[in-house]
């Protein structure tokens, strides 16, 4: 009978947090993005410091605004690159709209269709609410009202920078019990430790990535290179999901540019290929197991916080499911939750 009444308090807690999580979206997402951004400037400060002979000589000042100088740069390049192209992008809508046409007229030839399709029959049988120019003018908008939230985000990683000096001497007042506080330093220690490390790695090899990625749209001479490639360095943030579409979204703009399978086709490859290396070996090199968590328990808190909190809650899903496994291994009445998020079942 305990056991049935823990179980129904614990849904019933579960499903009024998750139900406050939704509602209050628009005041905790921007909150949580500052936490990890204050995350990611701490774990880059630190990452200096383990710099062979440099590292140990820079002050903790200095490594602190370079961390805060490359995450607002990269904000900045991103900011700057969806406003500078939006006119150039709101220019050739209709060019790449007639060039999506001539691709779908191939693949009607191709596959044997009885007629090849014009914008006409297009617009009445599968495409009479599709309009690029007007899509990518509502894109530019929802990207011109994140840049927005992004500035929000960076107000709260600001004041939440300030209160780190100050944390400590909260943390001693919490309790009058020393063993208690010392548990919970070592608990938000673990945290600290291992969401920094894990945010301040990705973010380099997110940069690397970007690089790459760059370097290749440029090779073949793709319309917004920069653009793809900062956003391709962004969708790194988001597991298995954010490798696919930082392929897909770049080869979808290679067919209504070059209309030639083979440089579409080649192009799509070079993009797998960097995710590949990247992702399946330069990746586990540099960052191991350093979050425990298993890959389908990944995939659960990917679909689980993208449905609760949209975009955001993808980016956000792996760090705050990391979060979840280390308080709950603390606790025996949820260690076993902790044990199966992990991927060793060591906790």
């Amino acid at each position: 009978m305990e056991r049935l009444r823990a179980l129904v308090h614990g849904t019933v807690l579960i499903l009024i947090v998750g139900w406050v999580l939704y509602i209050g979206q628009k005041i905790l997402v921007p909150a949580v993005l500052g936490a990890v951004i204050v995350y990611v400037i701490v774990g880059l400060a630190h990452a200096l410091q383990r710099l062979p002979a440099l590292g140990p000589r820079l002050p903790l000042q200095l490594r602190y605004l370079f961390s805060i100088g490359v995450i607002g740069l990269a904000f900045f390049l991103l900011a700057y690159l969806v406003m500078a192209n939006k006119e150039r992008a709101l220019a050739l809508a209709p060019q790449y709209q007639q060039s999506l046409l001539a691709a779908i007229q191939q693949l009607a030839v191709f596959f044997g269709v009885e007629t090849e399709p014009t914008w006409a029959t297009l617009r009445q049988e599968l495409l009479a609410q599709i309009n690029l120019q007007r899509l990518a003018t509502s894109l530019m908008a929802s990207v011109g009202s994140i840049l927005v939230t992004f500035v929000v985000v960076f107000l709260y990683a600001t004041f939440l920078l300030i209160e780190r000096r100050s944390f400590d001497a909260k943390l001693a007042n919490l309790s009058d019990d020393p063993k208690r506080v010392a548990r919970i330093r070592e608990v938000i220690g673990a945290i600290n430790r291992r969401i920094g490390s894990y945010l301040a790695l990705k973010t380099l090899i997110s940069l690397l990535l970007g690089a790459v990625s760059y370097a290749v749209l440029r090779l073949y001479g793709l319309e917004f290179a920069a653009l793809w490639a900062v956003l391709t360095a962004f969708l790194n943030f988001v597991p298995y999901v954010g490798s696919v579409l930082g392929v897909l979204l770049p080869g979808l703009m290679a067919v209504v540019q070059f209309q030639e399978p083979a440089a579409v086709l080649t192009l799509v490859l070079g993009l797998t290929a960097v995710q590949f290396v990247i992702g399946n070996f330069l990746d586990p090199m540099v960052m191991g197991n350093s979050l425990n968590l298993s890959p389908f328990a990944i995939l659960i808190s990917l679909a689980l916080w993208s449905e609760l909190w949209g975009i955001p809650g993808a980016f956000l899903a792996v760090p705050i499911t990391a979060i979840v496994t280390i308080v709950f291994s603390e606790f025996p009445g949820t260690r076993p939750v902790a044990v199966l998020l992990s991927r060793s079942g060591r906790v």
